[in-house]
């Protein structure tokens, strides 16, 4: 049973006409689904249903056709049409007896209209903002289309009461939200009654609030999603008047929603955002109110949750990203399993799934949007087949994972790793600068396959074909990972570039072993990065670190360029800015010689040397799949030695980020000894249906 210091989060609280059975609050967060995908996100969030929490909410819902914000994939709420799909995810929302909660978003100055064609609307005529600086701009709301908003805001809660929700966000943070176009000065430079004094600027928000309770009040709760800070000085909605305006409005909203001003301020990757970051910023808010305050703060520690009840600072503890990795995490805080509580590492993949316009990952949590496509439950494995043993070789993220899975199936499982400790790229990385939290990967694995008495793990196990064909077990699981290459094969290069072996050349494998020198002083690195991940960037920090001056060379036009979908580039670019790094962007490396590096122009072909000491060669990585071939090549072996069958999964088999390794654990636990599908898809998914021609 849970822990009396932690009863405090599962006292029920009012928010308006309903009762949340607990102060545990899954804040609206993107997934990659939207309209497209409704199933798989209904069943998403039914899972959170099963696994404890009080408060379900969608993710941002485009209210009316006219604002949109194509080619992302959010929820629609456009006609009646839209409604089943919702009514299905409320549904489910429901079941464990949470509430269910919908966010209304009208994007405005954030919304270009791709899709409709419409011409954007906001409180004033500027260029819309998006992340691609789309060439577009907002006309000016006059006062008729304020009054139109003000009705569509009131369809679309009617079309949500009929769609089953219980509460209503009125979305206005993260700069994307209607509402906090009209509260910023930066967005609202109206003169009328909807521009300059706080007060005007808040009229629109009081009008919309109240034309809803008109028209649903009586069943369905309001909240208001806000920024705590937009983070842009005094022209912007800033903290303080933040603090005013909830003062000014006390009892608008049934509850508060406060989130940090840009998306990437609120939803910061562990690397450069703590537990709990926001903290100072929302303190003291819940005392200008009588209603109840929801704060975020990628809360993964139960402690740190009831401290912020206990002490006042918040009323229901937001969760967005830790109920991705954990659906269970409530239910696993009041059964007193705090240790299976599966956390999460702030590593974005799941906002990945938005910004690429795919179906969300999650690190932690493979089965995460494949509840309805494949089935999955995070919790609960299949039955096990008609074999009894696995081996799996490589105890990285994919090996462990699989481990795990195939254990909970009731398969006996070996887990043979060649070095002396659990985790493989994992356990390496985790050891890099702002990359500690990752080795929660390692951390939950590990525990959870101590805890199974059907799993042998053996270290110094480095395996050859023979040893693994006198074995005797029915299927093995090739998880053997990768090594980053140095030859600078990657996207600039297909082939390998011309490398002197005189010039000093690392890769991230040999920095992570500590091959370099601790003191490099007075010496000159050129990190050249063609693998626009975290990696590149990550290395520069660490030569820096280590005293050097550091040139970071990439043919991209950003440090890191991938890390735009994690919503870290920004912060990643600062700080090497910060350690000194010299960056050079749009710039390729065309050979590497004594003394130098020569360096082109990805647009001009233009050549420049740079005069260096050593370079750190981040480019693509090759699968260690020696082990699998050799075992291919012994195929004619394999009945007399027992194997059934061999498989090569997670790095092995073709290198990605972590994510990619742990679902491909999963998934080959998952479909050991299930029938083969032949052509049919792996996955079950929605077809639009037709209207008559």
């Amino acid at each position: 049973m849970r822990d009396a210091k932690y009863d405090i989060l599962f006292e029920p609280l009012a928010i308006g006409p309903h009762v949340a059975k607990n102060r545990l609050y899954q804040v609206p967060h993107c997934n990659g689904g939207g309209y497209r995908d409704p199933s798989a996100a209904a069943a998403m969030r039914g899972i959170k249903s099963e696994g404890g929490w009080g408060v379900i909410f969608t993710e941002q819902t485009e209210m009316h056709h006219t604002s949109e914000i194509t080619p992302f994939i959010e929820l629609r709420l456009w006609e009646d049409k839209d409604i089943p799909g919702l009514r299905r995810m409320s549904d489910a929302m429901k079941v464990h007896g949470a509430l269910a909660g919908i966010q209304l978003a009208y994007s405005g100055i954030n919304g270009p209209n791709f899709y409709t064609k419409e011409v954007p609307l906001a409180p004033s005529a500027l260029p819309i903002r998006t992340f691609t600086n789309d060439p577009v701009q907002a006309r000016a709301l006059d006062l008729t289309d304020i009054r139109n908003l003000r009705r569509w805001f009131v369809n679309a809660a009617k079309r949500s009461k009929m769609a089953g929700f219980d509460l209503i966000c009125l979305y206005g943070a993260h700069g994307f939200g209607i509402f906090q176009h009209f509260l910023s000065r930066a967005t609202n430079q109206r003169t009328d009654e909807y521009g300059g004094s706080l007060e005007n600027r808040s009229r629109f928000a009081r009008e919309v609030v109240a034309d809803i309770r008109d028209a649903v009040g009586d069943t369905t709760a309001i909240t208001m999603r806000v920024s705590l800070d937009e983070t842009i000085g005094e022209l912007g909605f800033s903290n303080a008047e933040v603090r005013e305006f909830v003062e000014m409005n006390a009892d608008l909203p049934d509850l508060w929603d406060l989130a940090h001003g840009a998306w990437e301020d609120c939803s910061g990757p562990s690397r450069f955002k703590e537990e709990g970051a926001q903290e100072l910023l929302v303190r003291g808010i819940r005392e200008l109110s009588s209603r109840p305050v929801v704060g975020v703060g990628r809360f993964t520690s139960p402690d740190v949750m009831a401290r912020m009840i206990r002490q006042g600072v918040l009323d229901f503890i937001g969760c967005a990203r830790p109920s991705i990795a954990d659906p269970f995490l409530p239910k696993k805080i009041e059964e007193g399993r705090i240790e299976d509580i599966r956390e999460c590492i702030g590593c974005n993949m799941c906002i990945t799934g938005d910004m690429t316009m795919s179906i969300s990952r999650c690190t932690q949590n493979p089965t995460f949007m494949e509840e309805w496509r494949k089935g999955w439950h995070p919790e609960r494995m299949n039955e096990k087949g008609e074999s009894q043993t696995v081996l799996v070789v490589g105890a990285g993220p994919a090996g462990l994972e699989a481990t795990r899975a195939l254990s909970l199936r009731g398969y006996d499982v070996t887990l043979a790793e060649a070095t002396t400790a659990l985790g493989g790229r994992v356990a390496r990385e985790r050891l890099l600068p702002g990359l500690s939290a990752w080795g929660r990967v390692v951390d939950y694995r590990q525990y959870q396959i101590s805890q199974r008495t059907n799993v042998e793990t053996y270290f110094d196990s480095r395996l050859t074909a023979e040893d693994v064909l006198g074995f005797g077990f029915e299927h093995v699981a090739i998880a053997t990972g990768s090594h980053w290459r140095r030859d600078g094969v990657a996207r600039q290069h297909v082939m390998p570039m011309p490398v002197d072996p005189a010039m000093t050349v690392w890769t991230p494998d040999d920095v992570m072993a500590k091959v370099h020198p601790e003191n490099l002083a007075g010496k000159t690195v050129v990190v050249y990065d063609d693998d626009h991940y975290y990696m590149g960037g990550v290395m520069a920090e660490v030569m820096a670190k280590a005293g050097a001056n550091v040139i970071l060379v990439t043919p991209s036009a950003y440090v890191s360029d991938w890390t735009r979908n994690t919503l870290e580039q920004g912060a990643i670019h600062v700080r090497l800015d910060d350690l000194g790094v010299d960056i050079r962007l749009n710039r390729g490396v065309t050979a590497i010689r004594a003394g130098e590096v020569e360096t082109n122009c990805t647009y001009t072909g233009r050549k420049t040397a740079i005069g260096c000491d050593a370079v750190v060669m981040v480019a693509s990585r090759l699968a260690e799949d020696a082990l699998y071939n050799a075992l291919l090549a012994r195929q004619a072996d394999w009945a007399d030695a027992g194997i059934k069958t061999v498989k090569i999964i997670g790095d092995a088999s073709a290198p990605a980020p972590i994510a990619w390794a742990t679902y491909a654990g999963h998934r080959y636990a998952r479909e050991l000894d299930t029938p083969d599908i032949g052509d049919a898809l792996p996955f079950r998914r929605e077809v639009t249906q037709l209207e008559p021609a």
